[in-house]
């Protein structure tokens, strides 16, 4: 039996998350932050989720064909990438991106604000609030989409023949080997990568309950009272903790070596 659609997909699926892990939390971020025009961006950005798979493949062979603008561009340098192991990886990301940044956006959304407010008040810049602030408080949403992300681009298909095609060894992923398979009246082989696909998903699902049910597991308060304190809320507000008594002493070392200069001018 030949692995090759298997080691395909799992190498397209892996580079696939690692874009759009970047790319989903940086426009939920920018998303979260905006007022005007929100539900514009919003938009854009699930459409790839609600789109029907060919017709993101139809976009994509616009965009990055040889009479698309980046195409264009590309072909400057001698570079095609429709048909390659590159374009997997674009349509895999593509049809992942929207699940990343759906779950990304609704943890920023869902954190404490006063959280914020408190660290600009204390002085820490923007990039040093969110990742010792945002990024702690919603790593649960954010291994979530991670998860979700990685199962979305390993089940892509139809952006994926239409972008990459169906080539052996080079863009045939479990799904392409599967539709192939019963083009073909391959029975046998076709029952193997539904099976395969099933525990992977199977897996995934389990993984997705084993962490939900990690996050959700909660343990009485340490000094009494009916409040319930989960896992993962101790270890965020420990690190938030730490983060703001760190930046507290860096300042009030700056300020102390601010005295001691005006002392000295004096």
């Amino acid at each position: 039996m030949d692995i090759s659609p298997l080691l395909i997909s799992l190498k397209v699926s892996f580079i696939a998350v690692i874009i759009v892990f970047f790319a989903g939390i940086f426009a939920a971020w920018k998303v979260s932050k905006i007022s005007r025009f929100k539900g514009l961006a919003d938009g854009i950005f699930t459409l790839p989720m609600i789109m029907p798979p060919t017709v993101a493949g139809f976009f994509l062979l616009l965009i990055f064909g040889k009479n698309g603008f980046v195409g264009r561009f590309l072909s400057f340098f001698n570079i095609s990438l429709v048909f390659t192991f590159s374009a997997a990886v674009i349509s895999s990301a593509v049809a992942a991106f929207p699940l990343m940044y759906r779950t990304s956006r609704g943890t920023f959304e869902q954190l404490d604000r006063n959280l914020i407010y408190a660290a600009r008040t204390l002085g820490m810049s923007e990039i040093e609030i969110f990742l010792k602030i945002v990024l702690p408080n919603s790593s649960a949403g954010i291994v979530a989409g991670i998860i979700l992300s990685f199962a979305r681009a390993l089940g892509e298909f139809g952006s994926t023949i239409m972008f990459a095609g169906n080539i052996p060894g080079k863009t045939t992923t479990v799904s392409i080997a599967v539709y192939s398979a019963v083009q073909s009246g391959d029975r046998e082989n076709a029952y193997r990568w539904v099976l395969i696909m099933l525990v992977i998903s199977f897996l995934s699902i389990t993984l997705m309950n084993y962490f939900e049910k990690h996050k959700m597991k909660f343990i009485k308060k340490p000094f009494g009272g009916d409040e319930k304190w989960g896992f993962t809320l101790i270890l965020r507000k420990t690190w938030e903790i730490f983060a703001l008594k760190f930046h507290l002493k860096r300042k009030k070392k700056h300020l102390e070596s601010s005295v001691l200069q005006e002392a000295e001018k004096a």
